[in-house]
């Protein structure tokens, strides 16, 4: 009797246990249909990522076709305004705007203004000194590797001040007023520009020690300096890329003038080519030429943002 009742007590359990084991049974999904589901699910998203990538892209031409473009002081303007493949929208230059570009000085209206024009010209002259720019006849090599050495310098204030910007929106739970788009273009814009050139040269270990010192001064520098004043920094930009403008025409006259002739037929990149849709027949003489398009645009963006508030609306659009 003891025996019977101390089974007869086990049953609630044991059953519920077998109960339990049988429920999770049926629930087991088959591993191969998991698979084959997963297939199909896989499969189906592919298509849905691809219809919206051909949605994003045609709405990129669109946007390009149909936006209204900045009036540029100085006619540097792009008449298509889409990037390809991994690259952010761009401007894309035409020779009916290329060549209009000029040489410009914004003089400086107040103490912020001269800090910022100050301390270019500093920059500028330890540039020329350290990518031997200022020593001697122009030449193919000097032009290397000054204009290699100034794109190091010019990619990295449209990555600060967009993180930063970026950050300041995440923690105010704020719009940014498009200006992060902006300046991400910026800095990835100098980046190729500096691939570009890279093609052509391989960077001693001096230089690159000379990128990495000047970088890590320069970041930092420019890191602070946003974080107090933005209005500076992009003054900063603004000077920097009036001087960026200024050497790549000096590159353009010495080839036209035969101390750099070699670049008058050296063909253009394929990056180049892809990357500003140039054609086929395209020479170094080219790819300068849009180049300095591109900093003349960057010159009074920048400037532009100088003048403006910091919560006020990007009035470029992305690509422009």
């Amino acid at each position: 009797m003891t025996f019977l009742s101390k089974s007869a007590g086990l049953l609630p359990s044991t059953m519920a246990r077998l109960a339990f084991a049988a429920r999770r049974q049926n629930n087991v999904v088959n591993p191969f249909m998991s698979i084959a589901s997963s297939s199909r699910s896989f499969g189906a998203d592919a298509m849905r990522v691809e219809a919206a990538t051909d949605k994003k892209r045609s709405l990129l031409n669109e946007n390009a076709q149909n936006t209204v473009e900045p009036n540029y002081e100085h006619g540097a303007r792009p008449s298509v305004a889409v990037g390809d493949d991994y690259n952010l929208p761009h401007p894309i230059w035409h020779n009916e705007y290329v060549y209009r570009v000029e040489t410009t000085f914004r003089p400086p209206e107040d103490f912020v203004d001269k800090m910022a024009l100050n301390t270019i010209r500093a920059m500028r002259f330890n540039f020329d000194w350290m990518s031997g720019w200022m020593f001697g006849e122009p030449t193919a090599s000097k032009a290397l590797s000054r204009v290699c050495f100034l794109e190091t310098v010019a990619g990295v204030p449209g990555s600060i001040a967009g993180i930063l910007r970026h950050l300041s929106s995440l923690r105010n739970m704020k719009r940014d007023h498009g200006w992060i788009h902006t300046l991400f273009e910026e800095a990835e814009n100098e980046r190729m520009h500096l691939l570009t050139y890279l093609t052509l040269k391989a960077p001693s270990p001096g230089f690159r020690a000379a990128v990495w010192l000047t970088q890590g001064i320069f970041f930092n520098f420019y890191f602070v300096s946003y974080l107090v004043s933005p209005r500076f920094c992009h003054r900063i930009v603004g000077y920097l890329e009036e001087e960026a403008v200024k050497t790549y025409t000096h590159i353009l006259h010495e080839i036209d003038n035969g101390n750099i002739k070699e670049w008058q037929k050296t063909p253009a990149p394929p990056i180049a080519k892809a990357y500003w849709k140039l054609p086929e027949t395209a020479t170094m003489r080219d790819v300068i030429a849009v180049t300095r398009a591109d900093e003349a645009h960057h010159r009074d963006v920048n400037h532009a943002f100088a003048t403006l508030k910091p919560n006020q609306p990007n009035p470029f659009k992305a690509g422009f």
